[in-house]
């Protein structure tokens, strides 16, 4: 299992940690967040480091289909609804703003940017689009409609917004890593006070930023109570028709499309993780009945942090922690909400205004049914019996057989076979 971006692009590699270090800013996670946050304070001159576990973008980042674009689904007539008319244009503008940064940054950089438009299209239901269509509009953007024609399946339509973009993000993050400073295979174990403690070392430090998709900490917060996770699966076709947009179903376990070069990029088959899912037999099925003749030539699978009211959760990450910032719950759009991310904590560590980050506070107010529902979802799992417990809060693992790993359905940790960590939220090995 492999995606398309590891094959064709050289990440550089940086020296673990080896004796104690001191720095202003800590940064914890080496994905696209993490490593614009440390581009982003390199240039302003800011005295910091970043640490990963493992490999840079060994984790989420590699996996991404990485479309560049606001347009996050229809999310913009339920968010004007219950998040009202202000912050609705400041999510909106937080992430135009984020796409018109990558356009900036890729005039320099090989990373196969292309400007697309992107769509959200839906099979049955023309009313959703235009209720969304009425919602963008009365925030002051026009949205393009279309009839969605060049996808392979029958649509009431879509919904879409112009100039947007997608790229090759490992290319990307190639070209900015270098001569950052960052210590790869630097698992960080436990916390003294300011203090981050690591097997090669401790790094002491004033600020604290952690990207590391899931956080880390279950002492503030609660990150555990207000998010979930959700498994996604992509197949690279060879030689698949070219597409004028980039395109993603409104119901979340429906289909996604967009090319790279001379692959098709088809993904679908989500699922909660830990659960039930069409997963990639169910996309060869479609591949074989829509793109019959066509190679798989690669299939990998995206997990993604979900909040429960659909906006990222970026700022101080609660209100106990005043030097301590976060970057989590990017949903399917990791590209754009790690730039924004990056962008709006880069201001919080220097102590400067942002004009989106209120709409992103870790600490606003979440619906109590909302909770309650993601409380009991876990409740149910921490009751279930099983050996196999996960070592995150000893919810019961679920066998996955297809990806051959077991998955904790309460918070989203994923573990081989034999034991060893493959997603967090869980910092050590499942015994």
């Amino acid at each position: 299992m492999t995606s398309v971006w590891i094959g064709n692009a050289k990440l550089p590699c940086f020296q673990k940690l080896k004796e104690n270090l001191k720095t202003d800013v800590l940064i914890v996670g080496g994905g696209m967040a993490g490593i614009l946050c440390a581009y982003f304070l390199q240039n302003e001159g800011v005295d910091y480091a970043l640490v990963e576990g493992r490999r840079i973008c060994s984790g989420v980042t590699r996996n991404t289909t990485a479309k560049i674009t606001a347009q996050h689904g229809l999310i913009y007539h339920k968010m004007l609804k219950n998040a009202g008319r202000e912050k609705t244009e400041q999510y909106l503008a937080a992430n135009q703003a984020a796409v018109e940064k990558y356009r900036k940054l890729c005039q320099k950089i090989a990373c196969d940017f292309e400007e697309k438009d992107a769509y959200v299209y839906s099979l049955d239901n023309p009313q959703k689009l235009e209720n969304e269509a009425r919602a963008l509009q009365s925030i002051g953007f026009d949205a393009k409609m279309t009839d969605a024609k060049e996808l392979p399946i029958p649509t009431a339509g879509a919904i879409g917004f112009a100039r947007q973009a997608q790229f090759h993000p490992l290319k990307f993050i190639a070209d900015i890593a270098r001569g950052l400073h960052i210590y790869e295979n630097t698992f960080i174990n436990s916390w003294n006070g300011q203090e981050a403690i690591t097997n090669q070392g401790s790094i002491a430090y004033k600020k604290l930023i952690v990207t590391t998709h899931f956080p880390i900490d279950n002492r503030h917060g609660m990150y555990f109570m207000k998010m979930y996770q959700h498994r996604s699966h992509v197949i690279a076709l060879s030689k698949g028709p070219g597409l004028e947009g980039m395109y993603v179903d409104e119901n979340e376990t429906g289909y996604s499309f967009r090319n790279y070069k001379e692959f098709l990029l088809l993904g679908g088959g989500a699922h909660r993780t830990g659960k039930c899912g069409g997963k990639w037999e169910e996309l060869r099925h479609f591949a074989a009945r829509y793109y019959p003749g066509l190679d798989v030539k690669y299939n990998w699978a995206a997990q993604d942090c979900m909040t429960l009211d659909g906006m990222p959760y970026i700022g101080q990450y609660s209100k106990r922690t005043k030097n301590c910032f976060v970057a989590t719950g990017f949903h399917k759009w990791g590209m754009t909400s790690s730039m924004a991310a990056a962008e709006i904590l880069t201001d919080l560590v220097m102590e400067r205004k942002n004009p989106y980050a209120d709409v992103f506070s870790p600490s606003r107010s979440m619906q109590k049914t909302q909770l309650f529902r993601n409380g009991l979802e876990s409740l149910v799992h921490f009751l279930t019996f099983s050996k196999k417990r996960c070592p995150h809060l000893g919810c019961a693992l679920k066998w996955n057989e297809e990806e051959e790993s077991w998955d904790c359905p309460c918070h989203g940790s994923r573990f081989d076979e034999r034991g060893d960590l493959l997603n967090n939220p869980a910092n050590r090995r499942m015994r």
